[in-house]
């Protein structure tokens, strides 16, 4: 039987397309991984949901996702079947050449926030209310590698919508179960400030994203495998998400696990699959202990 070593995960066919797939011990892990990510959301009230994987672009446009995001943008087109006729499949580039298909109008998101936005779109929230998907995701990239860098991937997100307060405890919540989780798996992370252009470079909230950073990472090594992301109130502007108790527009925040990225984190720090595993086990139980320790009577 050939087993595929953690040194080589994701090296398969598809990996310099930006499209590995992963094998039975690798994929036992990601459901971990996703799993423990999500009863985090779920422990915390957040609802789970499933979000589609395509969105209509004209709704990511008017997100500016478009203007800010241009480089990572992702389309998908139905084939013109007269267009076909006259422009066949170029075998020597292995693609459809843009003359035979059909206007693109849907989008495949970089994000599985996005989705959420655009599903509450006018509506009015509670001032605490939370979310938690995993969706797939996708990104143009100037090269791929293995799972650290690709087409397609998937993320799990849990979303806060809801007061300023809540948004902000949210990714102090988070931020605070990150640092504890790391902890417990023996994984050094280092936060950093990203510099992703999330509001068009010229206007005054991007002046205002400058001076304080709306995108934080927790890099292993070089590889950034989550983040917490404060969108202040602009889905709820753009997506007319207001509150109940005020009517006012919604602010927004979420964190982001991207889990392809962990699991090259993990097997790189532990050097195989099943120790990879045993130590995300290991380290759910014990941040599970340390927790209730804090929740338990003070003797």
């Amino acid at each position: 039987m050939t087993v595929t070593t953690p040194a080589h995960a994701g090296e398969t066919a598809g990996s310099t397309r930006g499209l590995p797939s992963l094998g039975p011990e690798g994929t036992r892990l990601l459901r971990l991984l996703d799993d423990t990510f999500e009863s985090w959301g779920v422990t915390a009230g957040a609802r789970p949901m499933t979000m589609p994987p395509l969105l209509p672009a004209a709704d990511l446009a008017k997100l500016d996702y478009y203007d800010n995001f241009p480089h990572q943008a992702v389309l998908a087109a139905p084939l013109d079947l007269e267009g076909r006729l006259t422009t066949p499949f170029d075998d020597d580039r292995g693609q459809w050449p843009a003359a035979a298909l059909e206007p693109a109008g849907l989008g495949l998101p970089s994000a599985s926030c996005y989705a959420v936005y655009l599903d509450h779109r006018g509506t009015r929230v509670a001032d605490d209310t939370l979310v938690t998907i995993c969706s797939w995701c996708f990104r143009k990239e100037t090269h791929y590698e293995g799972m650290r860098r690709q087409l397609g991937f998937r993320m799990r997100e849990i979303v806060a919508i809801g007061t300023r307060e809540h948004a902000e405890t949210h990714l102090g919540d988070f931020t605070a179960r990150i640092w504890a989780f790391a902890a417990a798996l023996d994984l050094p992370l280092r936060r950093e400030a990203a510099c992703d252009p999330f509001f068009d470079k010229g206007g005054s909230k991007a002046l205002l994203q400058r001076l304080t950073p709306v995108k934080h990472e927790f890099l292993y090594e070089d590889l950034a495998i989550a983040s917490v992301n404060t969108h202040r109130n602009f889905f709820g502007d753009r997506c007319d998400i207001t509150l109940e108790s005020t009517g006012g527009p919604a602010f927004t925040s979420c964190v982001a696990f991207g889990l392809e990225r962990w699991l090259s984190a993990l097997t790189r720090r532990h050097g195989s699959w099943d120790s990879a595993t045993e130590a995300v086990l290991a380290a759910n139980a014990r941040t599970r202990a340390d927790a209730s320790g804090a929740a338990g009577p003070v003797i």
